[in-house]
């Protein structure tokens, strides 16, 4: 492991992170671009603001009218509220990065670490508790214990696993990693915890925690435009493409 591995919880990745957000050309007209100084372009005739808020009118990412863009500050700043990132800019904060992962990969990379986890640590336990029969009532007790220690190991395989490199075995096998929406890092810390975290314990809930994970895993096929699950949206980060 490269010892200028960022270290946990800080969140910021190392200097020579290839997934960290490069640095964005200035536009032609010298305004300074997304990072950069500069003077603004003066706004459309009419009060109408340009393609990501201000004013009325302000494009596809405006909120309410006056509003900014769904990460700028001001009223309408979009499903994060305010700017969470204290930019201020309303830029894109996927901008710079890797194109956001396939989700065919990425649901085939849940297989592949859900099968990882869930046959040898089944086995392991069904020969700690004896055989069982998930059908037969008097078996409950034996069955919950060993998909409930399924489901903790693999809470644990995950927040290591992301927290170290943003990919699990299967995400490295299908060349997709998470990363930070702020800034394409890393989840170092917490955050990978938190998302491992929200995407693994609700299942302990017994009435409705598998209905809870349905919506967060399907909720990726319709969010835009970062198609982001629940436990993305909770941890601040996205799927990309390792390229």
């Amino acid at each position: 492991m490269s010892s200028d591995q960022p270290s946990p919880g800080s969140g910021e990745p190392p200097d020579d992170d290839r997934f960290r957000k490069g640095p964005q050309p200035p536009p032609a007209d010298g305004s300074g671009g997304a990072w950069g100084g500069g003077t603004p372009p003066p706004p459309p005739p009419g009060g109408a603001g340009g393609p990501y808020g201000g004013g009325q009118g302000g494009g596809p990412y405006s909120g309410a009218p006056g509003g900014g863009s769904p990460y700028g500050g001001g009223p309408g700043g979009g499903p994060y509220g305010g700017d969470p990132y204290g930019s201020g800019s309303g830029v894109d904060p996927l901008a710079g990065m890797p194109p956001l992962a396939n989700r065919g990969k990425r649901l085939l990379a849940r297989i592949i670490d859900g099968l990882l986890i869930a046959i040898p640590v089944g086995v392991i336990m069904s020969l700690i508790v004896g055989g069982y029969d998930p059908t037969d009532p008097d078996d409950t007790g034996r069955s919950a214990t060993v998909q409930g220690t399924v489901m903790l190991v693999y809470f644990i395989y995950e927040g290591l696993m992301l927290s170290n490199s943003g990919q699990t075995v299967g995400k490295k096998l299908m060349n997709i990693r998470v990363a930070l929406l702020e800034n394409g890092g890393i989840p170092a810390g917490s955050v990978g915890w938190i998302r491992a975290a929200v995407y693994t314990l609700p299942e302990f809930v017994p009435c409705c925690g598998f209905i809870f994970w349905l919506v967060n895993v399907l909720n990726c096929t319709w969010d835009k435009p970062y198609q982001q699950c629940l436990h993305d949206k909770a941890a601040k980060t996205v799927v990309v493409a390792v390229t």
